[in-house]
């Protein structure tokens, strides 16, 4: 997620304006409760199922569906519907800029059908490579956001930052792909191309030293009783431990699962439901509709995540057809198939570098 210049409201909610030296500081993107659930509670919630998989033995082998239902369906395709809640659903959103939100699933419609048609590992492979350009950003996006919100402009300081969330990503991404091949991949078999493992035993330490030059600045400003940021410290701490369990530390499909959706999924989910909240005065009236429950917004989302779901396993995987049905000859049909079920996480990858940005949506407030 970009989100460079947020327009973050330094006016609590509610009362007059106080004194700048009696006004408490707000450190949180929308309340101490809320943040401390969906980034740390999201975090915890994925170390205690991978310490679960451990105790039920399934670590050396792919996740089950027990784990696949609620982190992969549940969570990750959800979260991906979110972006067109965001877009799609909000009328006066869609006719701001028809033309981005036109053309993107156009372009990628036919992309994608290009791709596909010069092999199967050729599509996903750049579908790949584009969602981890995806996560990568949207945890930094995180930490831009946090100091937008305490005001942090300082170079030295967001280069400490940057640097520490950055690598908190890119290292573990680099030891999998210098040790491949592994027991799980992003979407597919062999969808990521192997290094040399050089590359990985010269990005550790610049790891180390960036995350060790984070804490220690941290911990400094905590005890000289300067400005602290709580929240950013979550979110570069609990995506070093989150990253490094999943990808490192355990060579399992579910360890990475557990660790890579969950911390990724819930907070985007808590974003865009935050956001569909702000709009309702503006928006119409099965909008409102749907986003005056949390329950209401998240089984809309639910529910067009198993219908996707459902469409790939018949069509293309035929993984569980308990759950989803019995399988479908979609013969020569998979080359529209395959790009039209991925379009949306496509849109979503695309989209979510235009629709966070201050400058041009100006709706955008974070309270």
């Amino acid at each position: 997620m970009t989100a460079r210049s947020i327009n973050v409201d330094a006016i609590a909610a509610g009362g007059s304006r106080p004194d700048a030296s009696t006004k408490p500081v707000d450190r949180w993107l929308f309340s101490a409760p809320v943040d401390l659930s969906v980034f740390l509670g999201s975090a915890l919630v994925s170390l205690i199922a991978l310490w679960l998989g451990s105790r039920a033995g399934v670590l050396n082998r792919d996740a089950p569906d027990w784990a696949w239902i609620p982190a992969v369906l549940l969570i990750d395709v959800a979260h991906v519907y979110s972006t067109g809640f965001r877009v799609y659903l909000d009328a006066g959103e869609l006719k701001r800029r028809p033309w981005l939100y036109g053309l993107v699933p156009a372009a990628g419609l036919v992309i994608g059908m290009f791709l596909y048609s010069r092999g199967e590992l050729v599509f996903w492979r750049a579908l790949a490579y584009l969602a981890v350009f995806h996560f990568v950003r949207q945890q930094y996006g995180w930490v831009v956001l946090y100091r937008a919100k305490l005001g942090e402009r300082d170079r030295v300081g967001w280069l400490i930052d940057s640097a520490a969330v950055y690598l908190a990503t890119i290292y573990p991404l680099i030891y999998w792909h210098a040790h491949l091949p592994r027991r799980f991949w992003w979407f597919l078999a062999n969808d990521f191309a192997g290094i040399p493992t050089v590359a990985a035993a010269v990005t550790e330490p610049v790891y180390w030293a960036a995350l060790l030059l984070y804490a220690g600045r941290s911990i400094y400003q905590r005890l000289s009783k300067r400005r602290t940021n709580p929240g950013k410290d979550i979110i570069v701490a609990t995506t070093a431990v989150c990253w490094y369990a999943g990808i490192i530390s355990f060579n399992s499909d579910y360890a990475f699962t557990v660790t890579n959706v969950v911390i990724h999924g819930v907070p985007y989910l808590a974003l865009v439901y935050w956001y569909a909240r702000s709009r309702r005065p503006k928006a119409s009236k099965s909008y409102r509709f749907l986003s005056h429950d949390p329950y209401v917004f998240l089984g809309l989302l639910w529910a067009l995540a198993y219908v996707e779901e459902m469409f790939w396993d018949r069509g293309v995987w035929h993984d569980r057809s308990w759950f989803f049905g019995s399988q479908w000859d979609v013969g020569t049909f998979k080359l529209l198939l395959v790009p039209l079920l991925a379009l949306p996480q496509l849109v979503h990858y695309v989209l979510d570098g235009f629709v966070w940005r201050r400058k041009s949506n100006p709706d955008f407030r974070l309270v």
